[in-house]
């Protein structure tokens, strides 16, 4: 992770129970909309970090109440960096089949991917492929008035 000067974080193991992963997404929504985050923005993370702590706790670590999800999150009022880490075997993310295809549509693997790799303004996948590192950079607001 690149170190941004956070004015919120959170480095916490959780158990690999949904009501924690909630709990844990609740507390980064509560601290967007403390600094000022609105709109699309904080509609992108939400859907990102969802996306990857549910995947964490249901694929990654198959609900395994022996095991834990790491989450890192650190934010300020420009910057949203956010890792999460599951303790399971992890998946080749290198090699993930466009999930938009006509012959993969109705198919429910890899959209996890695409939407994080979309809704975010990077982010990247361990070696191990059981660990995403997600950033994300405030838009900056419309100047109301210009014409185009």
């Amino acid at each position: 992770m690149t170190s941004i000067e956070a004015s919120w974080s959170i480095d916490k193991k959780i158990p690999s129970e949904l009501d924690a992963g909630h709990a844990v997404i609740e507390e980064l929504m509560t601290a967007l909309e403390t600094l000022g985050w609105e709109g699309r923005d904080v509609f992108h993370i939400q859907m990102a970090i969802e996306e990857a702590v549910v995947n964490a706790i249901e694929h990654g670590n198959k609900r395994d109440d022996s095991k834990h999800v790491h989450v890192v999150f650190r934010v300020n009022r420009e910057r949203a960096e956010l890792a999460v880490t599951d303790q399971g075997q992890g998946f080749d993310h290198r090699n993930v089949a466009d999930p938009t295809e006509d012959d993969r549509v109705d198919q429910p693997r890899g959209r996890g991917v695409m939407l994080i790799r979309e809704l975010m303004t990077e982010s990247a996948y361990n070696d191990a492929g059981n660990g995403v590192w997600m950033l994300k950079i405030r838009s900056q607001p419309e100047e109301s008035g210009s014409e185009a």
